[in-house]
């Protein structure tokens, strides 16, 4: 289907998983990524774009909200993280963000987009059947109607930090145990951080990681080349990023840039120069409110991100990020970056930075960190991960220190840029940081009162004509005169997905105003969805007109 100039552009997201930039658009010799260097030279490449979190969950539910973690009760990881070792957690759970927080993509369907996810979500929260036209492995721009602008997310997966010692995600993704990823890159040529030890199987994990990485590069190749054969590159605007940064211990999990920063890149024909370079510091949580801008639409005030593209798009000053709780272990630090100095603040400053995380010592790096060290083999700066106690501050200048191994907090030629990046913190603690102080276990019982997930209102159904004026349900008729009926829940905040065909392929429609009825529409289904809330039983009902 070749899709015609619209004023709406379609809108394409490929997510990558665990990636820092290492690609070669972004100055690593190393990376094999030729498909991403085009797209990086064919539009604008964002050197300081950073995630909310340096974690999966909380990082996507600020992207599919365009709200900070803190601010919904999506800032643990994860909500329905289970031990049997810790069996005292408050979990599982879903966040139940406030009734007026929505996924964004609602907004884009309210404007004739058809959504399509394919596949991981991974949001805190089940993905509501409101938020898409499709969901799945299958789910593809190629199902909308003709002529129908779209907004596709393409989640690429197999770079997770996984794949630096396991196969798990392959043999998931290509159900084949043999799937095996090729092993290019040489060990040799690597370049460890300074944080991390230099060993032969840390090289060896982080050149697995390369590898991933170019396999990555050629599934965005796959994706783009669809576009090109369908005729839809012009007409369609597409975002490359990550969800935080690499898998590495002081990365992932962490709010320093190995774990915060991330690749972004924007390709809009004939809107952005080819080969542009952004300085600007972007925030993912940005990333919906800037579908919206580019798309037309009106951004609701609640959204807590920003564009950086489109009629409303804006300039940042600062991004923020956030650790909690993250699986077994609960922490606190608070994270301010500008262009130039990042400030964190830990909140338990007599708890040493590395704390027991059952997933991440799987890594092989951990391990030889945990080698060296009982060895006595570790040199101060490796033992940066490993130290009893945490400082309260930490201040780095990230352009001349980019390991963020030098701590300026106690610097005095540095107290003009300590006090600032404070102050900019506290400011965004008191706006957006709803949940931080409150204990997860008191969050948790606010959210589900008894411990029940809270369940929506099913909808109901109210015809409205001149004879029928809209005062009563109704469960169905036949009318003589031109009708519409309107669907409500009881449930605030709640909205609510419909269609008029049946079994369990039916297509889900989102709900946005009065239906009339007409000889298409004569038999409705309805449900009610709120964000972390159990879906409404579904509502049934029959309305026609005599001939």
């Amino acid at each position: 289907m070749k899709q015609r100039s619209s004023a709406k552009p379609n809108i394409l997201w490929i997510s990558l998983e665990d990636t820092s930039p290492r690609f070669g658009c972004y100055g690593d010799s190393l990376a094999r990524t030729p498909q991403i260097d085009k797209l990086a030279e064919e539009g604008r490449r964002y050197q300081r774009a950073f995630a909310t979190a340096a974690v999966c969950s909380p990082s996507r539910s600020s992207i599919i909200t365009g709200m900070y973690p803190t601010a919904i009760g999506a800032h643990h990881m994860r909500t329905e993280h289970t031990n049997p070792y810790t069996p005292e957690l408050p979990t599982p759970y879903y966040a139940v963000p406030p009734p007026y927080v929505k996924t964004f993509t609602e907004y884009l369907r309210a404007e004739g987009y058809y959504c399509t996810n394919n596949f991981k979500t991974d949001y805190q929260f089940p993905s509501p059947l409101t938020a898409w036209d499709e969901d799945g492995p299958s789910a593809h721009w190629r199902h909308r109607d003709p002529g129908q602008p779209f907004f596709a997310v393409f989640n690429h997966i197999l770079t997770h930090e996984s794949g630096m010692w396991g196969n798990m995600i392959r043999k998931r993704v290509h159900n084949d145990d043999a799937s095996e990823v090729a092993r290019v890159t040489d060990p040799n040529l690597v370049q460890v951080p300074r944080y991390l030890p230099d060993t032969p199987r840390a090289r060896e994990s982080l050149a697995k990681h390369y590898d991933l990485i170019e396999e990555a590069d050629g599934f965005v190749g796959q994706i783009l080349h669809q576009l090109e054969e369908e005729g839809l590159a012009d007409d369609t605007i597409v975002f490359l990023w990550s969800d935080h940064g690499e898998g590495l211990p002081r990365a992932k999990r962490w709010p320093y840039d190995a774990g915060i920063r991330v690749p972004l890149i924007v390709r809009w024909p004939g809107v952005i120069p080819a080969g542009q370079v952004s300085e600007d510091p972007v925030s993912l949580i940005d990333l919906g409110p800037t579908a919206l801008s580019v798309a037309g639409a009106v951004l609701p005030y609640h959204l807590q991100g920003q564009p950086f593209l489109g009629k409303a798009a804006k300039t940042r000053q600062y991004v923020y990020a956030t650790r909690d709780r993250y699986d077994e272990a609960y922490d606190m630090i608070r994270a301010v970056r500008d262009r130039r100095f990042k400030y964190i603040r830990n909140y338990y400053p007599e708890q040493p930075y590395l704390q027991w995380i059952k997933f991440s010592h799987h890594h092989p790096m951990f391990q030889e960190l945990w080698r060296l060290e009982l060895s006595g083999e570790l040199t101060d700066e490796l033992r940066l991960l490993l130290q009893e106690k945490r400082p309260a501050e930490e201040l780095y200048d990230c352009d001349n220190d980019p390991d963020e191994v030098r701590n300026l907090a106690d610097d005095p030629d540095y107290r003009g840029e300590l006090e600032r990046l404070r102050s900019a913190l506290d400011a965004w603690r008191d706006r957006y940081d709803v949940w931080g102080d409150v204990p997860e276990e008191q969050m948790v019982r606010r959210m589900w009162p008894d411990g029940v997930q809270p369940r929506t209102a099913a909808p109901i159904f109210v015809p409205i004509n001149r004879s029928t004026p809209g005062i009563e349900p109704s469960a169905g008729g036949t009318y003589t005169e031109p009708t519409a009926v309107m669907l409500h829940s009881a449930t605030q905040g709640a909205s609510i997905a419909y269609t008029t065909e049946e079994g369990p392929e039916a297509h889900w429609k989102l709900y946005t105003g009065p239906l009339r009825v007409t000889a298409d529409l004569t038999s409705i289904r309805a449900k009610a969805v709120r964000i972390g809330y159990k879906d409404s039983e579904e509502s049934f009902a029959s309305f026609a007109i005599a001939p």
